[in-house]
């Protein structure tokens, strides 16, 4: 039989909202009377509906989590990391997909969130100021990933130096036609509209410091799919000085590109040299040197920052710094081998 929170009452002898308060720790009661509570409580065998402790406290104990898309390696593994910190912590997770622009458009268009969810962990999605003002008005205290706005929690990842370091690798091996094959950014994107422009940043800057002239024919940009990758890297294999190494803006198209060079009869790293940004938990089956940016780090840290605020903290922003991970993708060039015997 369940006991009901007037059984609490009448045998402590006290009112059912002290014994709301007694149990949840709130301030203004005597130490004396939270342990006639208490102990009301575990003779009589009662165990607070939790539904009726959202009602009293306003607090919903749940976290909304929104991305882009739910299909992506990267957003699966920043949504267990979170989770991990948020079920620790108490909360419940409310996912929300925004794969399409009218999903989107929608989504922040009505109250979605008000009186469901106490935050917002928004990943990989560039709010605009309406947006923000719709999660706000909704009461919604923010944490994001990939992104920053004033009064929000942040993390992001310190993408240019990245870009440089990727492409500081190949060039210290010796390459000289350096290919880069970015990641396309908009609100009907894989990406859902967080500018990935940092990377290619870094790149050039990279390209720059060796006095290697820039040459726009072997940057592209296109999707985060292996296909779109392959496809790159079939359009880089037909200019008329093709590179001898890539940096791919993600492991997905890394991935797509070794399949092509593959499939061309070239050999990594014998013919081509690869290095992937990720860190995916495929990239080290294939070999793949790759930039590995804390992907699962990201949603930890940002759960963390956000059940933080949730208790009163002030705003964090968090930095990582990627790092490179070298496996068997990378070589110096064949002319530089060739020579040296």
């Amino acid at each position: 039989m369940t006991v009901s929170v007037q059984a609490v009452a009448d045998r402590a002898g006290v009112s059912i909202s002290t014994v709301s308060r007694a149990l949840r720790g709130v301030p203004g009661i005597s130490e004396t009377t939270c342990k006639r509570v208490r102990d009301a409580a575990v003779e009589l065998g009662y165990v607070a509906s939790p539904s009726a402790s959202r009602l009293a406290t306003g607090r919903t104990r749940t976290v909304a989590v929104v991305v882009p898309l739910l299909t992506k390696w990267f957003f699966a593994e920043v949504i267990a990391a979170a989770g991990r910190v948020l079920s620790r912590e108490g909360y419940d997770v409310l996912l929300t997909e925004l794969s399409t622009v009218e999903l989107r458009a929608g989504f922040f268009a009505s109250p979605r969130l008000h009186g469901r969810s106490d935050g917002a962990l928004v990943v990989a999605l560039q709010l605009g100021s309406e947006e923000l003002a719709s999660l706000k008005a909704q009461g919604q205290v923010l944490a994001l990933v990939g992104s920053e706005s004033a009064g929000a929690s942040s993390v992001q990842v310190e993408d240019r130096i990245g870009g440089r370091a990727a492409a500081r690798h190949l060039i210290n091996l010796g390459h000289e036609r350096i290919a880069f094959v970015g990641l396309r950014a908009g609100p009907g994107s894989t990406l859902g509209g967080v500018p990935p422009a940092e990377r290619l940043l870094g790149y050039r800057e990279a390209l720059a410091e060796a006095g290697l002239p820039p040459d726009p024919g072997l940057e592209h940009v296109v999707e985060n799919t292996v296909d779109a990758g392959a496809a790159a890297m079939a359009a880089l294999l037909t200019a008329e000085e093709p590179p001898t190494a890539l940096v791919a803006a993600s492991d997905e198209i890394a991935f797509g590109a070794m399949a092509t060079l593959r499939g061309a009869g070239l050999s990594v790293p014998d013919d081509f040299s690869i290095v992937g940004y990720d860190n995916h938990e495929l990239a080290g089956v294939v070999g793949l040197t790759t930039m590995d940016h804390g992907v699962a780090e990201q949603g930890r840290l940002a759960a963390e920052a956000l059940v933080a605020a949730l208790a009163g903290a002030p705003a964090a922003v968090g930095r990582i710094e990627p790092s490179l991970v070298v496996r068997g993708s990378t070589a110096p060039p064949r002319r530089l081998r060739a020579g040296s015997r």
